[in-house]
């Protein structure tokens, strides 16, 4: 019986932060407010402060905002955040392997953004799980027919559950690039993010400082 690890998840409460590493340093925002026409920012890590729409700091232009998002424009750039969420914007070194640095939440999560097969998904980090693991609702928005893969069991915090294993075409996470990783699908709502197993990350180099940690695409 092949054994994946699932971890009881608990509301994120701090930002993550997604850092395209490169030569060129790239400009960091975390959006720690949302008004009416302002948006409370972190820059680079620096104090809060708060911009209304037009204003500029630090190359950092805001275009838009309300209580719900804003829109930013960086280095002929535009990016869009929600609150609590974190991004990088700028050049990145085609020298140089793809890396992103992500941010521990308040328990200790590494939770972000995976684009699969072009469809945004929530991830969190999991060393525990052997493969990609994904419900099937997941599984559907990212249009793998899950179906045709091969049933499995696996041990749950629930119990033994039917999966299917398949194959990811396409997983990016920043600027990093995985094809052809082999994930698992659950049917119903568990697991509620995508677990980033050892499917995807034994193929990146993983460095751990404080609450930051990086990932870096070996091949």
């Amino acid at each position: 019986m092949k054994r994946i690890a699932f971890r009881m998840l608990k509301p994120l409460s701090i930002v993550l932060a997604l850092l395209s590493a490169s030569a060129v340093a790239d400009t960091q925002i975390n959006v720690v407010g949302l008004f009416s026409n302002k948006a409370v920012v972190m820059i680079d890590g620096g104090k809060p402060k708060t911009l209304s729409v037009g204003q500029t700091s630090a190359g950092v232009k805001l275009i838009a905002a309300d209580s719900k998002s804003a829109t930013f424009l960086v280095e002929g750039k535009t990016k869009q955040l929600e609150m609590g969420q974190a991004a990088s914007i700028g050049g990145t070194d085609a020298n140089s392997s793809p890396s992103v640095t992500l941010y521990a939440d308040a328990q200790g999560h590494f939770f972000s953004e995976v684009y699969i097969n072009g469809a945004p998904l929530k991830f969190l980090v999991d060393t525990g799980a052997t493969t990609v693991a994904l419900n099937s609702g997941d599984a559907k928005f990212a249009k793998i027919d899950y179906k045709r893969g091969e049933p499995i069991k696996v041990g749950t915090a629930n119990g033994v559950v039917t999966a299917y294993r398949v194959t990811i075409a396409n997983l990016k996470i920043g600027g990093i690039t995985l094809s052809q990783v082999e994930g698992s699908v659950l049917e119903g709502g568990s697991p509620s993010v995508v677990l980033l197993g050892m499917s995807a990350l034994n193929r990146l180099d993983m460095k751990r400082q404080d609450i930051a940690l990086t990932l870096t695409k070996k091949y």
